[in-house]
């Protein structure tokens, strides 16, 4: 099987595969890269970044994506656009499926990533990455001076909030709810600054925008009240969803060892994961940072992860 036999499975195609993609293709074990659903993992949908080291200017998302593919090509990296739809990790080599065709890897980097939850309204999609956001982190620059909403009660949407601050001149949280899910600090933290304040009891309906000169970008929100049914235009210059992440990881379930959320659990300081020659890389084992430059550090350690254990297996390089 010379075409479906390989010593580096990459599953996932963000910061992290395409790091992972990079080092291993350099180290001379022939990487391929199952690009899946979205190629370039969150990055691509994403407007502008400014926050990765190197970008003086700042990069377009699937720009700078583009560049971490075409420079993992360069060193004889394989990337396939498909979607990987089962695996098999009982016994080395591993089995991946895809297309139903079979491949199999003498070891595996997972770079799967995590998505942000969404609220499900079309006008959110077609608004992302032009006043809407799911990572303040990312994004709060963009808005000095401005007024946002950030949707959400747990210590997530409290932080990004309180982040948001920094930037924005004001900061209002809408939820659900007529109490926070936050933990007490985080909450006081947040009632305690004069920037923030909340709307009880509410969900955003829809996102308001318009469009000139081309460029697209938001007016407000709908907001309906969840106990009265009453439906109010609430005028704001972003929206940051605050709602929580999902770690792409339904194919590993009872196969790799998670967190109750599903992040993948690796073994402290690596990218190892319970089973011996399977590696975890990016977002998709990491709740706390979940930025690009984090992911592509640890696309780094899995890469030589797996080198070390494919050298000390007796299958490294060619």
């Amino acid at each position: 099987m010379p075409n479906t036999s390989h010593k580096v499975i990459i599953i996932g195609s963000g910061p992290a595969g395409l790091t992972a993609a990079l080092y291993t293709a350099r180290a001379n074990l022939s990487p391929v890269v199952f690009e899946g659903i979205q190629p370039g993992g969150q990055l691509t949908i994403t407007t502008e970044v400014e926050n990765y080291p190197g970008f003086l200017e700042g990069v377009m998302g699937p720009e700078l994506m583009d560049i971490f593919r075409k420079q993992a090509l360069k060193f004889g990296a394989q990337s396939l656009y498909k979607e990987v739809t089962a695996v098999d990790l009982s016994k080395r080599p591993f089995r991946v499926v895809s297309d139903d065709k079979e491949y199999f890897a003498d070891s595996l980097i997972i770079s799967t990533g995590a998505s942000a939850k969404l609220l499900g309204i079309p006008s959110e999609s077609e608004y992302m990455g032009y006043g809407v956001s799911a990572c303040a982190t990312c994004d709060g620059f963009f808005f000095k001076n401005q007024h946002v909403v950030v949707v959400g009660g747990g210590d997530t949407a409290m932080e990004e909030a309180t982040f948001l601050t920094k930037f924005a001149s004001k900061v209002t949280v809408v939820h659900r709810r007529a109490e926070l899910r936050a933990s007490k600090i985080m909450r006081d933290k947040a009632f305690k600054n004069p920037k923030i304040e909340f709307i009880w009891d509410s969900a955003v309906d829809e996102v308001l925008g318009k469009e000139e000169n081309g460029k697209k970008s938001i007016i407000g929100v709908r907001l309906k009240n969840l106990k009265t049914g009453k439906v109010t235009d609430f005028p704001c210059d972003g929206l940051f969803l605050a709602i929580g992440h999902q770690p792409n990881t339904k194919l590993f379930k009872g196969r790799l060892e998670t967190d109750p959320v599903g992040y993948l659990k690796v073994k402290s300081g690596s990218t190892k994961t319970n089973i011996p020659g399977v590696f975890a890389a990016g977002d998709v084992a990491d709740p706390v940072y979940r930025q690009a430059v984090t992911a592509a550090g640890t696309g780094c350690m899995a890469a030589i992860d797996a080198e070390r254990f494919l050298e000390h297996e007796g299958a490294g390089h060619d």
